[in-house]
């Protein structure tokens, strides 16, 4: 197993993948996971923490056996062909391409409340340009930069916590304690079972970009020793800061209030008069998809340079060094086309496009989970023993099954349900892409045979005209001497 000695820490890669993870999803899309299963949702965020612990763990025991550059979309080629090499890593790309050129148009919107005179546009593209220099600079640069970018998130939650925590005991001077305040008054599962079925894929996202931790594997100091560890940071502190917040977050705010507009912390330190405090939360928010932007941009990078490793990808974005400048570049070109799209194209048709970025996601959580039952049937335990996932094959079942379940709500949250069809049809495209390049492959091969034989024996006559000269050479160097 390879180590390198200026590596990324558990800490450091642990810091990344929460970089990633505590996003826009969290500050601003829980409003609607929140007022779809209502105090109910505390279940939704512990049954999306299983489902991460499972995924992550099978990763984990997959990078450990191998740390590949392209992790999952390597493991898939691995365990079912290299169409599923292909499929996995473009789809992946492509959705997060698009998904982050919707996120550049989101921050700039946000941003232009301090910077009015400037188009959005030109903002977007100065993200985009900016994320992707910035990466240029590599892992070890990066993951301090969004060591500090995932602190301000972090300590944002931890603030509204302490904060929330003093409203509800009534420790804030004029504020009379609030005690259990809205949450009294509503029912546990307002809207029954299907409450908590709904918000789940909204969850799933809030803890989407884990797999940054997979990609970043290969860079890593000692893989059998930092991945797990940084996994287990990972998602124990995830469940825990999310699952703390939302707790302190019901008391605060009636959950019908909540909109998708307005980030739901915001809002209910705004209705305690902290506006100071929900003001912050705008700052925030513009960090924190900054920061997934980034994170996103660092697994791209890696992600495009392998599957041009493969020869699915144009050669030329191929990299020698650690840092697949290339990679990284083609991508962010990828990500300023994708915001163009979102200033030319029919707002509908641009919504569909990156309304896929969701399925990508949850599509490459499910490669995740049925390579790595495949690959463990067949092999068992990677080397050294580090068998890894508790449970194993039930857990793999429940939480591919989970994924499933998962992927087929979308159509019941507003807005999701072109996400599946443009999901579904990127597979197709990619699938047929795939088919078409073996094919031509095929039939190219059939023609090699007459074409190495008409090689061959140009080869042979090149070699008798030239033993013929070497023997004519000789025996003028006889003669010389003679």
């Amino acid at each position: 197993m390879e180590k390198r000695e200026n590596g990324l820490s558990a800490w450091q890669l642990a810091m990344m993948a929460l970089g990633t993870v505590i996003g826009g999803s969290f500050f601003l899309g829980s409003a609607v996971a929140i007022r779809t299963a209502g105090p109910g949702i505390i279940i939704s965020y512990l049954l999306g923490g299983a489902i991460v612990y499972v995924i992550l763990f099978a990763l984990s025991e997959m990078t450990v056996a191998d740390p590949a550059p392209g992790s999952f979309r390597t493991f898939a080629q691995k365990a079912f062909g290299p169409g599923a090499g292909f499929v996995v890593g473009w789809v992946y790309w492509s959705g997060l391409v698009l998904a982050m050129s919707s996120e550049a148009t989101a921050v700039s919107i946000i941003l232009r409340r301090w910077l009015p005179n400037i188009s959005l546009p030109l903002l977007g593209a100065v993200i985009i340009i900016g994320v992707s220099l910035l990466n240029l600079l590599g892992a070890n640069q990066l993951s301090k930069l969004e060591s500090g970018l995932a602190a301000v998130k972090l300590f944002a939650i931890i603030g509204f916590i302490t904060l929330g925590v003093a409203l509800i005991g009534g420790f804030m001077p004029g504020i009379e304690p609030i005690g259990l305040g809205a949450i009294a008054n509503e029912p546990l599962f307002p809207t029954g079972i299907w409450g908590i079925a709904g918000s789940m894929l909204i969850v799933m996202f809030t803890y989407a970009g884990f797999e940054i931790i997979g990609l970043a594997a290969s860079e890593t100091t000692d893989p059998v020793r930092v991945v797990p560890r940084a996994i287990t940071y990972t998602v124990f502190g995830l469940v825990g800061l999310y699952v703390v917040a939302i707790l302190v977050l019901l008391p605060l705010v009636p959950t019908n209030v909540l909109t998708a507009e307005e980030s739901p912390m915001a809002l209910a330190l705004l209705r305690w008069n902290l506006g100071w405090a929900g003001n912050a939360i705008g700052i925030v928010l513009v960090t924190a998809i900054l920061s997934t932007m980034l994170a996103a941009m660092f697994g791209l990078g890696r992600m495009i340079r392998s599957l041009a490793d493969e020869g699915h990808a144009p050669s030329w974005i191929k990299d020698e060094g650690n840092v697949p400048y290339r990679g990284i570049l083609f991508s962010g070109v990828a990500m300023l086309a994708g915001l163009g799209l979102g200033f030319m194209l029919p707002q509908q048709v641009y919504l569909f496009l990156v309304s896929s970025g969701g399925f990508a996601l949850l599509f490459s959580y499910a490669v995740i989970v049925a390579t790595h039952h495949k690959l463990r049937r067949g092999n068992d335990c990677p080397p050294e023993g580090k068998c890894q996932l508790p449970g194993y094959p039930i857990t793999s079942w429940l939480a591919f099954i989970s994924i499933l379940l998962v992927i087929s709500s979308m159509p019941l949250v507003p807005g999701q349900g072109a996400g599946l069809l443009a999901g579904v049809l990127l597979v197709v495209l990619f699938s047929g892409i795939y088919a078409g390049q073996s094919m031509y492959q095929k039939r190219l091969a059939e023609k090699r045979p007459f074409v190495n034989r008409l090689q061959f024996e140009a080869a042979r006559e090149l070699g008798i005209e030239q033993e013929e000269l070497q023997k004519a050479k000789e025996g003028k160097d006889k003669n010389d001497i003679s």
